[in-house]
Formats: structure tokens, sequence, C-alpha cells
């Protein structure tokens, strides 16, 4: 079920065709283009809010709750006969699966070896997971990728040919031949989960100007009571924590051709920023695809991220990854001919069409809170100083989306999700050192900004990055290098109000 993976360096050849097969796109008239530059062109006056900056999901924002409910509104744009469909992908999304066989057959398939029965389990509340806090947290929003390299005998897969057709420079990776892509925490009744994800901190102390300190925690990660023998001498792990879920649908929207612009892999500007485009094979329309969704965009699409997700997470199969073990290898035998539960339904899925059609809906539609205090004189102040150091650089505040037939939550709306949805190097502190597609070890896509202010009020806790590490706004930031090292010097050698307004304008997000 999991292909081969591959790093690679260079830009995108520009005849390339990576524009959006599954989106009923109407294509842009020279005006509008015209008017799509003036209007996401770079912020000039922070004396106070640009035009329709408070609505960061255009139409479709909500306004901002002061509750857990904060990330779980329908797009506000949502026509009165499309809510059900929203309910019932919600309903699917909160779903419990069982394992097999069950007298539920619409809900049976779990595992038999996963890391959670149901998707709100680790996006909990639609926003982000965490680490375990200590313990006895079962940390069921948290697990490891695995990979190894690939033998110099192993096949090349479509997008390792399609790639290397492109530039040639391939570090190919594999999954482990025990375990997988993926480990597993936990396992149905009779089966064995493969392992216990083990994490231990070192604070580390960064002194700031003014006077000032931040305590880092700079974590150690194990794979512990592994079940199914030892790993694979040279196994690569990767610790993922689930991302909050709100205004994909409109990151899906963003034109392909408005992110290749923002490419620089030979930095030819000199800035220091070196982005780079995510390239997946798409498993459903069979051709190379821009990566949008994934901590390293490894998924090009929200169905096939969804899809992707029931397999690797929950063990449930859908015709897009129809496997019903899920991620279990050969070398797992008794999981492969364990009950499922792609029996009972229609189509012999776990999920079926239907099903994963109303999850992808759902996720789709999940609306971005509108930001607060947006003409606070300390915001506008944050903001200034986030455009002065070259935050925007990466973070790239706003787009158009593509004008769509049928899609009226997400078609021609200016948004501002501050992200370019490239791949950058963060510098040896954040690397994860596992190639994921174009992505090395030390390259993370940068991940959307907004609502991320709300992370204590949806979640309870405010963790950020890739292994939630980062236990504020400020530690996050503190944790940039690589392409960003500039940035988070700058930040360090702010005066204490002007960081102080950069956190500020950050939490209005």
């Amino acid at each position: 079920m999991v292909a081969a993976l591959l790093t690679l360096a260079g830009p995108v050849q520009a005849d390339v065709d990576l524009t959006l097969p599954h989106l009923p796109v109407i294509p842009r008239t020279a005006d509008e283009a015209a008017r799509i530059a003036t209007v996401t062109a770079p912020a000039t006056d922070f004396t106070a809010p640009e035009p329709f900056e408070a609505n960061s999901a255009g139409a479709a924002t909500v306004r901002a709750r002061a509750n857990a409910d904060a990330f779980s509104l329908a797009s506000a744009n949502m026509p009165f006969e499309r809510e059900l469909q929203f309910k019932v992908g919600n309903g699917l999304f909160r779903k419990l699966w069982v394992s097999s066989p069950s007298s539920t057959l619409v809900s049976d398939g779990l595992g038999p070896l996963y890391n959670s029965r149901g998707c709100q389990n680790c996006h909990l509340k639609d926003g982000r997971g965490h680490p375990p806090e200590g313990p006895g947290d079962d940390a069921v929003s948290m697990f490891l990728r695995v990979s190894v390299p690939a033998p110099d005998s192993a096949a090349m897969t479509q997008i390792e040919a399609y790639l290397n057709s492109l530039d040639g420079q391939i570090a190919r990776t594999v999954p482990d031949p025990t375990y997988g892509g993926q480990l597993q925490d936990f396992a149905v009744q009779g089966h064995v989960a493969e392992y216990r994800l083990a994490i231990s901190y070192e604070e580390i102390e960064v002194p700031l100007s003014d006077g000032e300190i931040a305590w880092l925690r700079q974590p150690t990660y194990a794979a512990a009571d592994l079940g199914y023998g030892p790993l694979a001498p040279d196994a690569m792990l990767s610790p993922r924590v689930a991302p909050q879920m709100i205004g994909l649908g409109q990151l899906e929207a963003i034109a392909a051709a408005d992110i290749l612009a923002q490419e620089d892999p030979d930095d030819a500007d000199g800035d220091g920023i070196s982005g780079r485009a995510q390239i997946v094979w798409s498993v459903e329309h069979d051709r190379p695809m821009l990566g949008r969704f994934g901590l390293k965009a490894g998924s090009p699409t929200i169905r096939e991220q969804s899809a992707s997700a029931f397999a690797s997470d929950i063990g449930i199969a859908s015709p897009l990854f129809p496997s019903p073990w899920g991620d279990c290898t050969a070398a797992q035998a008794n999981c492969r001919t364990a009950p499922n539960g792609n029996s009972g339904t229609s189509e012999n899925m776990e999920i079926g069409n239907e099903g994963l059609d109303l999850v992808t809906f759902y996720s789709r539609n999940l609306a971005v809170p509108a930001r607060r205090d947006v003409d606070d004189p300390e915001v506008l102040r944050g903001k200034a100083v986030f455009h002065d150091i070259g935050c925007t650089s990466c973070h790239t505040p706003k787009y158009v989306t593509e004008r769509l037939v049928g899609q009226p939550e997400q078609s021609f709306q200016l948004i501002w999700p501050y992200t370019d949805l490239l791949l950058h190097d963060m510098g040896s502190g954040l690397a994860d050192n596992r190639p994921e597609g174009r992505a090395n070890g030390k390259e993370w896509r940068t991940p959307p900004l907004w609502g991320i202010g709300l992370t204590q009020t949806v979640s309870g806790y405010s963790h950020f990055l890739h292994d939630g590490r980062a236990r504020s706004l400020l530690e996050a930031v503190l944790w940039h290098g690589g392409e960003a090292q500039a940035q988070r010097d700058a930040v360090v050698a702010l005066p204490s109000a002007d960081r102080a307004a950069l956190i500020r304008f950050l939490e209005s997000l």
C-alpha cells in the first residue's frame, strides 16, 4: 500500500502539468489575474488592518468562538442544502470503529493494528494532537513514521521514475520490512501492538535580549516494547503529531501556479530562502500532482490524505487503499489473515466511496475562525515586525483561490493562511533525518498559521511543531533554523516589547 519514498533537489520544470484534475476550475481571465496581483501584493502600511484581513478564509470565515468548538464549524457561506453532508461527514469523522467480525457491519474492520479508533481521536476537536504528557498518557494523537534506505535492486515506482526524469537526484527509501511505513501502538484482541512510544526531554536555555530567557525542550524518541522483533538496523523514525483541520478546502483551492511561482530552490534572489514544491504521485488520478497536505506535503488532495489516514492510522480499507489489513506487512502474517470488515457492504470496502466523499466534504469545510483584535496597536506592531524580519518569505500571507464550479465555499475567495505550502530546510534542530517524497531529512512544509492563536481554547494546551515539542509560540519560533535561522536570530535580538508584539500578532491569527 505504501509507495517507495524519495528525496530530490532542484526546481519543477515549467512545462510540468500540476493543475487540479479533481476540482472544477474555471480559468482566470487576464483581468482577474491583474486584480488578484493587486489584492495579494505585500502589505506596506501597518498603521491599520488591510481590507478584509479579519476574514481569514474569505466568505467561509466563521465568527471566532471562545470555547472548544472554535474549529468544528462549517463554512459560513455553505448553502443550506449542503449542511446535511457536513453533519453526516462529521458523524463519520467522529465514529469509533470496531474490530471484525461484528454485528455492526458498517463500523467494523478496525486494525488489526492501529493508532486510533477514529479520526477525531487524533485531531482532537478538529485541532492539534499532542505528545504524551507523562506515564499512562495513551498519546493516540502521536505516532512514529518509519522507513529504510531502498536497496539498489529495488525497482523504481512511478513517482521515483517521474522525478528522476526531472533532475535525477533521488535518495530512495522504502517501508521497514517488518513494521511497514508507520508504527501502530494499539492492536485488536488476539494481536500484539507494534510498539510503545517513549519520549524523554532535555531542557535547553536560550538567552534573549533585554535579559529575558526562554527554555526549549529537546526530545529524544524511541520505539520501546517492539512486538515483532527489532526494527531494521538502518530504520529512520519520524515523530508526528496530528495537525489542525481547519481551512483545508481553501488550501486545496490555491492555484498550483501561485504555489510554484514562489519556488526558489537555488536561492536566486539571495534572501537565504530556498522553497521547493513537493511532488507526489496521485493514487486516485494516476499522475504527478503538487503535494499540499501532511507535515511534509505528502498528499495531493484532501480525499487521498483522508484515505491514507484511514488505512495507516485506523486500518480501514477504502477504494484508494483497499488492503483490509492497513499497514501490516507480509512479515506480519497473522495480521494479514485476520477477519476484516470488507464484507457486508455493496463495495466490499470498510469505508466506500460515499463514506470517503462525506469525510472529504467535512474536512474540506471545517471553517477558519475570524481574526481577533486586527486593529489593536500591539497586533499591528507585531504584524510589522513579522514582515520586517522576513517571516513572510515562507509564511505567505494571502491568496485568491481558484474559481470553482459547485464549490461555493472555496470558490474565488481572498484568504490569509500564512503559508507558501513549499518545503524548506528548517535546520538540524528540527530534522527528523527521514526523506519523504521530495522532502529531505531537514525539510518540512510551511504550516498555515491561521487559527494558531486559538490552540489553547480548542485543545486546552499549546503544543506546536511537527512533534509538539514547543509549548508556546515563542518556543516554536526559537526552534527555527536552516533557511529560517536569520529570522530566528532576529527574534532573539528584538527589543522585548517588539518580541511580545510579534507573539501578540501570532495569537491574533
